[in-house]
């Protein structure tokens, strides 16, 4: 997969939305890209789920995860001045939301405006709307926006998709779209290639509202070893927790993870010349990972993460180079899986 098809790609899978609990668009996406790479591609209580690799008895079995859910909002009411009212889906920076085109997806796709006030009127010292002070504006009156949208709708931002100067990618949904992508990319990097395990592929659902489609998911699939690709903080190396752009997966260290798994990944990292960073976490990873530990009767698990700025929100930024290097790293270390 060459850099203007992986731009395509992940411009296909950040521009189809899928909030927690309401997937199914981008789920379809995924779905498309992962029947070329497993015949048996399906979804699944709304994960995406697919085979391929050996299917000799005794073989590892290594599931491999991206969620495809997204943050985003939830229509709690309409109120007699016309205006939605919201709840958040997901842990998402409320510093941002002022003037913010959104979506409201309700019997018809409406665009909206999160109010705010000019600083005229403020004297440059407004705080933080709490969410339950967040209001959208349509522009429909009260009677009419009540035919068209209902509590329990979706609410998504409208932020650009577009590529950035020096390889970056900027998009909403990238949190975490790019770990699909990244999965396709392994995927197309295996094609006619001989693997020495059974692999399950799995975009999973609600994963910002407590793993949610990973508990089930890995459950059903009763995996050896799972890998979470999620993503984690990037910053040019100016903040200690936080990795660098254009220098690889970071590869999960944590007490809640299978050290045998995390050395695994360095080794094939090593042997094959892929350059990867350390995340050192000191205890739960807030990632699906968290879920496969503890799944059945335990799975060892791991976290491989993409380097990414401005999480949850609709300016989320990533480098292309990190998502190659991904999943080049995932396609060694399968090439090279033991149980």
């Amino acid at each position: 997969m060459n850099r203007a098809e992986l731009t395509e790609l992940l411009t296909a899978l950040c521009t189809h939305r899928g909030i927690s609990g309401d997937e199914s668009d981008a789920a379809q996406t995924a779905l498309g890209f992962l029947k070329k790479y497993c015949d048996d591609a399906h979804i699944s209580h709304g994960n995406v789920v697919g085979t391929f690799g050996s299917q000799n008895a005794g073989a590892p079995h290594v599931l491999l995860d991206a969620h495809i859910d997204q943050v985003g909002l939830i229509v709690t009411s309409v109120t007699d001045d016309g205006f939605v009212t919201v709840g958040n889906i997901g842990g998402l920076d409320r510093r941002l939301f002022p003037v913010q085109k959104v979506y409201i997806h309700g019997e018809k796709i409406i665009a909206g405006i999160i109010c705010t006030l000019p600083p005229h009127l403020t004297n440059g010292d407004e705080k933080v709307q709490k969410i339950e002070e967040v209001r959208i504006d349509t522009g429909y009156p009260a009677d009419e926006l009540r035919e068209i949208v209902h509590p329990g709708d979706s609410v998504y931002f409208d932020g650009v998709t577009t590529t950035l100067s020096g390889g970056r990618f900027t998009s909403p949904a990238l949190d975490d779209r790019c770990g699909v992508a990244s999965i396709l990319y392994a995927l197309d990097e295996l094609k006619n290639t001989e693997i020495p395990c059974k692999v399950t592929v799995q975009f999973s659902t609600e994963e910002e509202v407590g793993e949610r489609g990973a508990c089930i998911g890995c459950f059903a699939a009763n995996p050896d070893i799972a890998l979470a690709v999620d993503v984690s903080f990037a910053g040019d190396g100016k903040r200690s927790e936080s990795g660098e752009f254009g220098k690889g997966a970071m590869i999960g260290v944590s007490p809640s993870l299978s050290r045998e798994v995390t050395n695994d990944l360095f080794a094939a990292a090593k042997a094959a010349d892929i350059p990867v960073q350390t995340e050192v976490m000191n205890g739960t990873t807030g990632t699906n990972a968290d879920r496969f530990s503890v799944c059945r009767e335990g799975v060892k698990a791991c976290t491989v993460s993409i380097p990414l700025d401005y999480m949850h929100t609709p300016a989320e930024v990533i480098d292309l180079t990190d998502v190659e290097l991904t999943g080049k790293l995932l396609a060694a270390y399968l090439r090279g899986c033991k149980a």
